[in-house]
C-alpha cells in the first residue's frame, strides 16, 4: 500500500517505498504518483523491479493508461528504466527528462516506442501541467547527475528532491517520516559527500530552494522529511564538502 502524502480536494501525492527487491540486491527506491482530478503523473517510476507492484497498486488510486505524465529526475535505471513498459501502458503520457538524456532514454525501448513522446527540459526547468495545477521542474544538476531535476508541487508544497535528502533504509522504514536530523539519518552522510558533485552547487541548490514554500522534502531514496527536519537539511546541505571538494591525486593512481 503507498503512503499518502498529501490529499486535499481532488489532488493527492503518494509515496510507494517497498516495491521489487525488498531486502534483496537492489537498492531501496521510493515512487511517487500525483493525481489532480481526472490527471495524473508519476515521478521516477523505477526500474523492471517495480514495475508490476506499481502498476497493480497504481490501480487502486488512478487507472494508469490514464496518466499524462512521467517525469524523471534523471536517467539512471533505478529511475526509469521501467520506460519500454510504461510507454505501452500510458499511451497518452509524455516523459519529460533533461534535453540532457532526450536521446539517451530510448536505449531502454524498443525501437520507435518514444517517438514523439519525449519533451526535454531545458536547463532551467519549466513548468508542467498536470490537470489544473502545475508542477515546477526545478534545475538539480550535478546533485547527482549532470542534467538532474527536481520537481516540486506547490499544492501540497512538497519538494520531491531525487537523490538528494537520501537515506539508507528499508522500504518500511522509508514510510516513517524524519522530523529531525538530530542524529543524522542512516547512511544520509555518506551518501551525500561520495554522490553529489561539490559544495558550489549545493549552496545554489539552497539560495533556490530557500524562496518556496516547502513543507516536506520527498527524496528517491529513504524517508521523506517533515517539520525541522526541512530547514535543518538545507542547512546542513549548503555547508557540506562533497564530491570533488574531496578528491585529490591520492584518489587518482594506478592499482598496483
Amino acid at each position: 500500500m503507498p503512503y499518502e502524502l498529501f490529499r486535499q480536494g481532488d489532488h493527492a501525492c503518494l509515496m510507494f517505498s517497498n516495491l521489487g527487491d525488498e531486502g534483496g540486491e537492489a537498492v531501496q527506491a521510493n515512487q511517487f504518483l500525483i493525481v489532480d482530478g481526472d490527471h495524473g503523473a508519476i515521478i521516477d517510476p523505477g526500474g523492471n523491479l517495480a514495475y508490476s507492484e506499481l502498476y497493480i497498486g497504481m490501480t487502486r488510486h488512478f487507472p494508469p493508461s490514464k496518466l499524462s505524465a512521467i517525469l524523471a529526475s534523471h536517467a539512471d535505471p533505478d529511475i526509469i528504466a521501467s520506460l519500454d513498459r510504461w510507454m505501452t501502458a500510458t499511451p497518452d503520457a509524455k516523459l519529460y527528462v533533461s534535453t540532457l538524456w532526450e536521446r539517451f532514454v530510448p536505449h531502454f525501448c524498443k525501437p520507435g516506442k518514444t517517438t514523439g513522446r519525449v519533451v526535454g527540459i531545458p536547463d532551467g526547468g519549466m513548468r508542467i501541467t498536470v490537470g489544473r495545477r502545475e508542477l515546477i521542474a526545478l534545475p538539480a544538476h550535478f546533485m547527482h547527475a549532470e542534467g538532474n531535476f527536481q520537481f516540486y508541487d506547490p499544492t501540497a508544497r512538497i519538494l520531491f528532491s531525487g537523490d538528494l535528502g537520501v537515506s539508507l533504509v528499508s522500504g518500511k522504514e522509508a514510510l516513517k517520516p524524519i522530523s529531525s536530523l538530530s542524529p543524522l539519518p542512516k547512511g544520509m552522510e555518506g551518501f551525500h559527500r561520495r554522490y553529489m558533485v561539490s559544495n558550489k552547487v549545493l549552496r545554489c541548490w539552497a539560495r533556490m530552494v530557500r524562496e518556496l514554500k516547502i513543507d516536506m522534502i520527498v527524496p528517491q531514496h529513504g524517508s521523506p522529511l517533515v517539520g525541522e527536519a526541512v530547514p535543518q537539511f538545507i542547512a546542513w546541505a549548503e555547508g557540506l564538502s562533497c564530491g570533488i571538494d574531496l578528491m585529490g591525486e591520492a584518489h587518482y593512481r594506478v592499482p598496483a
